[in-house]
């Protein structure tokens, strides 16, 4: 079936959905009318597409068949409306086969992110606070929300672990191929002979779950207090605000004092673990499709690595596409574009492989 033959099913679909999304009923189901939202929002681009390529398809026939009896500047006419015409179809093909492709399901979620140091004690610290700065600028840059959930601070000013959130259109697109192990090389502040070092710190990207994607039972968690501590270990807090939460059935463990409130450390333990639960389902779907995939951060070794940053030669290296750049300094300071659009044109010209599309 030739993408203009879709057409039609395609515009039957979309008013039906349209329908739907004023219905008192489907609206009062939340997830269903969040469902059809996001189809809806897909297929109008989509449709919008298609009917783009038929106009351009009808006037390309039209012109070619008045250029065969014009002359003079008719002819020097039809020929640019020839030209632009085969160039709007060739665009609009393009577009629309990126369009067909079968849509990640987290692609309308927000995400949270948890940046931690592996290898290289205290020097991993530091470069997971670097990581940290750089996601805030590039998230500044996307004019996405930037929320800390939680910080570990260590005794030098790095982070041995901290979460926060991101918000806004394309969220979910632009980060999910940040999880995974990265390396830097340089001098740590704490090298007095300045030799370079290897170290590493992880990078867990998960789509943020709503409540109604994991619904957990209160008799199958385990909900611990605590008082907050810095770093060193000392305690910050004279009440007991830190929540630690057990998910019973899985062992997951998720545990916050960023807050001084219990109830808002809760409340974003929560948040995380839905998330965490949402990802460990997916990935478990995925497995059984099409067989076991690695996590993504391993087991943080400097060998595990997806990304290299090395500060000598202010250089960036992504592993899984082979992409070098020279300019970590513009990276770091949040100029991740150039990085996540290839990764992103690399998926998607893998998918269009697979799909011979």
């Amino acid at each position: 079936m030739s993408m203009l033959e879709r057409l039609p099913g395609l515009e039957r679909e979309y008013a039906e959905i349209e329908g739907s999304l004023a219905d008192p009923t489907v609206i009062s189901e939340q997830k269903r009318y969040a469902e059809l939202n996001r189809r809806y929002r897909d297929l109008g681009e989509l449709v919008s597409r298609l009917r783009e390529l038929a106009q351009s398809t009808e006037d390309l026939a039209a012109a070619r068949e008045m250029f065969t009896d014009a002359d003079g500047d008719d002819r020097e006419m039809l020929r640019n409306e020839i030209d632009t015409a085969e160039l709007a179809i060739a665009r609009l093909d393009e577009e629309i086969k990126v369009l067909l492709l079968p849509k990640d399901p987290n692609d309308a979620r927000n995400v949270i992110v948890e940046l931690r140091g592996a290898e290289g004690g205290e020097e991993a610290n530091l470069f997971a606070r670097d990581l940290f700065e750089m996601y805030r600028g590039f998230a500044t840059k996307q004019n996405w929300k930037f929320e800390i959930m939680d910080a570990q601070a260590s005794d030098l000013g790095g982070y041995s672990d901290v979460t926060f959130r991101l918000a806004g259109d394309g969220v979910w697109s632009k980060m999910k191929h940040e999880g995974g192990v990265h390396r830097v090389q340089r001098v740590p502040v704490t090298e007095s002979q300045g030799r370079v070092h290897t170290s590493s710190a992880t990078v867990t990207v998960l789509p943020e779950a709503d409540e109604v994607d994991v619904v957990l039972d209160p008799n199958e968690l385990r909900i611990d207090v605590y008082r907050s501590s810095g770093p060193g270990g000392q305690s910050v807090n004279t009440t007991d605000s830190a929540v630690r939460i057990t998910h019973l059935p899985t062992g997951v463990v998720v545990a916050m004092q960023d807050e001084k409130s219990q109830i808002q450390n809760r409340e974003k333990a929560m948040r995380v673990l839905r998330s965490r639960l949402l990802q460990a389902e997916q990935e478990k779907q995925a497995a059984e499709a099409s067989g076991a995939r690695k996590a993504q951060t391993g087991g943080g070794g400097r060998s595990e690595k997806v990304r290299t940053y090395n500060f000598k030669e202010n250089r960036l290296t992504d592993h899984r596409i082979g992409l070098t750049l020279y300019k970590l300094d513009k990276v770091l300071g949040g100029e991740l574009d150039e990085v996540i659009d290839a990764l992103v044109a690399d998926e998607r010209a893998t998918q269009l492989a697979e799909r011979d599309i």
